[in-house]
């Protein structure tokens, strides 16, 4: 039987079985601020998150459930506005509230309910107002709410991200759907801001954080957009098999390549909405030691301000290129390096090709545009990852975040 993967509407409740919502309950000064999410039935569960030390509380209490409910989940709830993050003992009775009250709700143990907070560092959550949102949520759960969930988890961000696929193939056909946030504060550090993805196929806990670990590797784990990596960051996944469709083994890879399909569309969904953004960039190493080595010089490229306000300004300097590289604290020859900015070659082996550079700065006033850079090495090592410009909206937003 032919596999198939293709995209379709409905995000986050593509999936069935699950339904969602977003309401507004007054912790952001206007818009949505709390999103729900409900499986039925009971789901299997994983999660990657931040390694900031400076843990928020609701990532403590989410990992804590997990690990009481043995990776069995019934709902995620969702605030935006505060980070709960920085807050103490108090902090951590909030977040278990929110669960708790949830969970109220929904009719299951507490530890069912995962928490995920995302907004100002070192405020107060007031679950007063929490309390009140979530049986608002929870009265207008439906399929339709995915859209209003995807709304209500943002901060900065210009615009809701959500995607999904159907999957067909010799184990039988399955959904994968999923939603995001995140402008700024975005660096791979395990999980990278707030991701969120449903399945309706059934799928056993190990294998589930095997996928999710293998996905994040090469989407979420593999974009920035300032180096900053947050208190609050985390990716859940829950697999509810109301579709009757079993992953095993032998079905494993297709799974994995429709949820390496969400989560590369709200991966790169998150550097094109950064904060400031108006340029997506891929950041291509090829001829590294090794492929580590490899995504080490382009995370290090990527994050560079100096490149990052050359993409924005159009400027094709490829020599901040070979600089970032050469300090990216891993194995480099100049003498054999190449750049190329799309598919032009401005430097190779010490020669430079400046009659190039006018079709270089064409191809950098697109929307998106791809920096390459052979690290000389002889080797095969390669790595991917994407970033966007830097431009002095960034400042603005980041300089008046509070105030």
């Amino acid at each position: 039987m032919k596999r198939i993967i293709e995209r379709i509407d409905g995000g986050i409740t593509a999936p069935t079985g699950f339904e969602a919502a977003g309401v507004a309950c007054g912790i952001k000064t206007s818009g949505l601020d709390l999103a729900l999410v409900v499986s039925s039935p009971p789901a299997r569960a994983a999660g990657i998150f931040t390694t900031n030390l400076a843990v928020a509380a609701p990532v403590l209490v989410t990992r804590q459930h997990l690990e009481r409910a043995r990776g069995t989940a019934r709902a995620i709830v969702i605030n935006s506005g505060c980070a709960n993050a920085c807050t103490g003992e108090q902090g951590l009775a909030d977040a278990r509230a929110m669960a708790a009250d949830t969970a109220g709700y929904v009719g299951c143990p507490p530890e069912q309910v995962l928490v995920s907070s995302t907004g100002v560092i070192g405020v107060p959550l007031d679950s007063h107002k929490i309390r009140q949102g979530i049986g608002f949520a929870y009265e207008t759960l439906s399929r339709e709410g995915r859209a209003t969930a995807a709304e209500a988890i943002m901060t900065t961000d210009p615009w809701p991200k959500d995607t999904a696929v159907r999957a067909e193939g010799p184990a039988g056909t399955f959904h994968v759907g999923g939603m995001a946030k995140g402008a700024g504060m975005i660096e791979p550090n395990l999980a990278t801001m707030l991701g969120f993805l449903t399945t309706d196929a059934a799928v056993a806990p190990s294998l589930l954080r095997r996928a999710l670990n293998e996905v994040a590797d090469t989407t979420f784990n593999a974009i920035t957009v300032d180096g900053e990596s947050s208190t609050n960051d985390m990716v859940l996944v829950l697999a509810n098999g109301h579709g009757e469709t079993t992953i095993d083994d032998t079905s494993y890879r297709m799974f994995v390549d429709a949820l390496h399909t969400v989560c590369h569309q709200l991966a790169l969904a998150i550097v094109k909405g950064g904060e400031g953004a108006s340029k997506l960039v891929s950041i291509r190493v090829i001829g590294a030691h090794t492929s580590e080595e490899a995504k080490v010089a382009a995370r290090a490229i990527a994050n560079s301000p100096l490149v990052k306000t050359a993409v924005h300004g159009g400027d094709p300097n490829w020599g901040r290129i070979v600089a970032v590289a050469g300090r990216a604290g891993v194995r480099f020859e100049l003498g054999r390096a190449q750049v190329r900015i799309g598919n032009i070659e401005l430097f190779r082996d010490e020669q430079i090709f400046t009659d190039r550079e006018p079709a270089a700065a064409e191809h950098m006033r697109t929307g998106e545009v791809a920096l390459e850079i052979d690290l000389g090495t002889g080797s095969h090592g390669t790595a991917t990852v994407w970033t966007c410009d830097f431009s002095a909206e960034y400042v603005h937003i980041n300089a008046d975040y509070r105030t």
